[in-house]
């Protein structure tokens, strides 16, 4: 029988991990599928006894920290430019896409009518982690990575909804009401928002009142886990909860209320936890595919395969001609990279696993969403990266990374020159050797200017992301120092507050 992880699993499972890690650093695959392979061999081989991938382990133990660690990093200002984009998929896209699951999985595959709306809701939440990884690699357009990223953070939440409303009709034997499940949707997108959003919120006010790493990151990670059940003993949407919750308090609470020190701590954190959780899901992932049922239900899983692609191609390609963001529409080179980068991971297996087990279909279900789950994460996530050359979208320009590049010396040749000065001062270092290194040091520093004033002159685009990234660490400077004027008792709460609203650095 399966077991759940015990420690000495779990630490053999961290040392896969980590050797993985270590091993995509020569072989050259995405990390979330270089783990999905090796748990697929170490199932085969019986290396290690079986783990159960419960939907509780996912659901309430590692959803939580993936979707807080994402919606803290998200960008409220990039979030707003693509958030019509975002919403549409995430909602009609959801829709469309069970509509057409369905409908396929009943004429072509047999399956009955209730059975395949639940498998065409529940396979509608993607989970293109490591594409996001690939694009951030690369340096890819950040309207395109957000377009993803937030498609998928919001998607989980709505296919979620969705795929427990049609599961209590499918239980109860009740007849579908489009009016009675559109309103349902709505109520439980929209309170699970407004929680997580409320939490978050109370949350900021809360960081205000100390400064210290370790308690704000407890505060974060009782606000990831205490908005997911708070939402889900109200009956609304627990994964958008946890969303809106973390993109408050990132873009809000961490400005307002949070030290640089702090929120540097609360960034390691959080983002080695993600790392964590990720690496466990995908290698049990590989942990839980059955060969033998894979055959069983190979119909049903190529019908699955085939008709989650042609209800991607229908989403993508005919909703996005007209959601284009604010000020362009999306780009048909992004609309590729959305319909073929939209993975389906955990999500999509906890709910197959959510199945009571007395339901007729539930293997057939569950084997069928694997085998999906499985295609989706090897050849899509195997061949992004070829797709992104074959359309020459890699945007790496050379002189932007020139620019960084001689930054990055010049700001350490001046790190050298002060420790060089501040030896010379202290008496450890002569003045003949002071002499010879500075001047080096100084010469060298000269010529990194110069090529520095010369890539300024050939492409004017440079200072604009200069000043972009100036005008940004001097927002926070300014902000820590009214933070700590104010817990010096010489700015109080209310004048910070309509110095913030003045400068316009609040969400409300």
């Amino acid at each position: 029988m399966p077991e759940a992880i015990h420690i000495d699993i779990f630490v053999v499972l961290l040392i896969v991990t980590a050797t993985v890690a270590m091993s995509v650093k020569w072989v050259k695959l995405p990390y979330s599928i270089a783990l999905v392979i090796v748990g697929l061999i170490i199932g085969v081989c019986h290396f290690l006894p079986p783990v159960e991938l419960t939907p509780d382990l996912i659901l309430l133990i590692f959803l939580p920290a993936v979707l807080f660690e994402a919606s803290w990093n998200i960008q409220l200002a990039e979030l707003r430019e693509s958030w019509m984009p975002i919403t549409v998929l995430a909602t009609v896209g959801v829709v469309i896409n069970t509509v057409i699951v369905a409908f396929g999985m009943h004429y072509l595959a047999n399956v009955a009518l209730g059975p395949a709306f639940l498998f065409g809701a529940m396979i509608a939440a993607t989970d293109p982690i490591s594409v996001l990884a690939l694009f951030r690699k690369l340096g890819m357009d950040s309207g395109l990575t957000m377009l993803l990223e937030g498609e998928s953070l919001f998607n989980d939440g709505t296919a979620v909804v969705l795929f427990k409303l049609v599961l209590a009709i499918v239980l109860a034997g009740a007849s579908f009401s489009v009016t009675a499940t559109a309103g349902s949707f709505l109520v439980v997108v929209l309170g699970g928002c407004a929680i997580g959003a409320i939490l978050g919120y109370a949350a900021s006010m809360v960081t205000r009142l100390f400064d210290d790493h370790l308690l704000e990151i407890t505060l974060t990670t009782i606000l990831a886990y205490g908005s997911y059940l708070l939402a889900e003993q109200l009956h609304v949407s627990a994964v958008l909860s946890v969303v809106a919750a973390g993109v408050v308090i990132g873009n809000y609470g961490s400005r307002t209320g949070m030290s640089a020190g702090t929120r540097m701590a609360v960034n390691s954190f959080w983002e080695y936890t993600a790392f964590l959780v990720n690496s466990l899901i995908f290698l049990l992932i590989g942990l839980q595919i059955k060969f033998d049922l894979l055959v069983k239900y190979g119909v049903q899983i190529g019908v699955g395969i085939f008709l989650v692609l042609i209800a991607r191609l229908v989403v993508v390609y005919g909703l996005c001609p007209f959601i284009g963001g604010k000020s362009h529409k999306i780009p048909w080179k992004w609309r590729h990279m959305l319909f073929w980068g939209a993975l389906r991971g955990s999500v999509c297996m906890a709910l197959a696993l959510s199945l009571p087990g007395t339901f007729v279909y539930r293997e057939m279900i569950t084997i069928t969403t694997f085998g999906v789950v499985l295609f989706t994460l090897l050849v899509p996530g195997l061949t992004i990266q070829p797709l992104v050359k074959l359309l020459k979208m890699n945007p790496s320009d050379p002189r932007r990374e020139q620019y960084r590049r001689l930054k990055a010396q010049l700001i350490a040749k001046k790190r050298s020159l002060t420790f060089l000065g501040s030896q010379f001062s202290s008496g450890a270092v002569s003045a003949a050797s002071f002499e010879e290194f500075n001047g080096k040091l100084e010469r060298e520093e000269t010529a990194l200017v110069k090529r520095i004033e010369d890539l300024h002159l050939e492409d004017v685009s440079i200072k604009a992301v200069e000043d972009e990234a100036l005008a940004r660490k001097v927002a926070d400077l300014e902000r820590d120092c009214l933070r700590q004027l104010v817990k010096e008792g010489l700015l109080t709460e209310e004048s910070l507050q309509l110095i913030e609203l003045e400068s316009g650095n609040v969400l409300f």
